[in-house]
């Protein structure tokens, strides 16, 4: 068999048939741009809008999360810089993006965990 003849029946058997049309693959292009749109670009533009109403809604007073895991109580306001009482008689001043979360006493606790009285052994 001549070695001509042989390459040309190696690369008839691994041709391969284009296999869809240009709609077909242009519309599952969409169909990844859409998942990746309600998986990815949606969740996060959700959490910046809620990370910039809790920076805009903080006061003097409210206790307080950082990114770095500080609790605090805002002492005060100054424009991008927000003053935190971490100790009594301990304050340090941080970036107001800085601010993860606002602590809500009458839900959650400073330490994080949420108590139940009714199981509480120190109550009963």
């Amino acid at each position: 068999m001549p070695t001509s003849y042989t390459f040309s029946l190696i690369s008839a058997a691994t041709e391969q048939k284009s296999g869809g049309s240009f709609a077909v693959t242009l519309l599952f292009m969409a169909a990844i741009g859409g998942a990746m749109y309600f998986l990815m670009i949606r969740p996060q533009r959700r959490r910046l809008k809620e990370s910039q109403l809790l920076q805009r809604e903080i006061s003097e007073g409210d206790e307080v999360i950082t990114n770095s895991g500080m609790y605090g109580f805002v002492n005060a306001l100054d424009g991008d810089t927000v003053w935190l009482e971490i100790a009594e008689g301990t304050e340090i001043r941080v970036a107001r993006n800085s601010l993860l979360r606002r602590i809500n006493p009458t839900i959650e606790p400073a330490g994080g965990a949420i108590i139940d009285d009714a199981q509480d052994p120190e109550v009963q």
